[in-house]
């Protein structure tokens, strides 16, 4: 998870390709947001990036490795405003502008978080890529555990609790919006249980 971008390889020599490939890595990245990666067919992935089976293989390799590359760029463009919610400065803070960010982004586009359509779909279609998800979803979680402990130490739960605990929690919130926002729930009611969730948070 939390991918970063890396530095472009220097391009294979022969003939250059036709297409702009981070273009079509985008129209990629919506796919499979849209339609999970058991859904997206490589019909449907060609069509929307607009090449043939053969430039996609040789400018990203197979669909699995394509789906990693989406995850990347997904995560990249569409979770920058989780690094900004680990540093605000209390962990009432951190909760409300995860939810809040959480809220734009399974708002905007695609209805839904990727996260949350790639665990349900690689599960059964490719245990690989499910490790792969799930991973990434780990360090996520070991993010907000890490920052949740030292709001713990430094006392701003007034009751004693695990910060592993409450990552848990969290998460589990913010991926049911991504469920609810699937299923039609509107931006006003996905901020309710925004606020049922703040109004319930043991910490200050």
């Amino acid at each position: 998870m939390m991918a970063q971008k890396q530095s472009e390889k220097p391009a294979a020599k022969g003939r250059p390709r036709s297409f702009d490939t981070d273009a079509a890595l985008a129209n990629a990245m919506e796919v499979f947001w849209a339609k999970s990666y058991a859904g997206a067919s490589l019909n449907d992935l060609t069509e929307a990036m607009g090449i043939n089976r053969p430039s996609l293989y040789a400018a990203f390799g197979n669909k699995d490795e394509l789906f990693k590359q989406a995850f990347d760029l997904y995560e990249i463009e569409r979770l920058a405003y989780v690094f900004g919610a680990l540093d605000a400065p209390t962990a009432r803070e951190v909760v409300r502008q995860l939810l809040a960010g959480t809220i734009d982004n399974v708002t905007g586009g695609a209805r839904g978080c990727f996260w949350v359509t790639a665990l349900v779909s690689c599960n059964d279609a490719n245990p690989l890529m499910q490790q792969d998800v799930q991973a990434r979803v780990d360090v996520f979680r070991d993010l907000i555990a890490d920052r949740f402990q030292r709001a713990i130490d430094a006392g701003e739960f007034g009751q004693p609790s695990s910060a592993e605990a409450m990552a848990l929690y969290l998460i589990a919130v913010l991926q049911g919006l991504s469920i609810q926002a699937g299923s039609g729930a509107s931006r006003e009611q996905l901020q309710g249980v925004a606020e049922a969730t703040l109004a319930i948070w043991p910490s200050a």
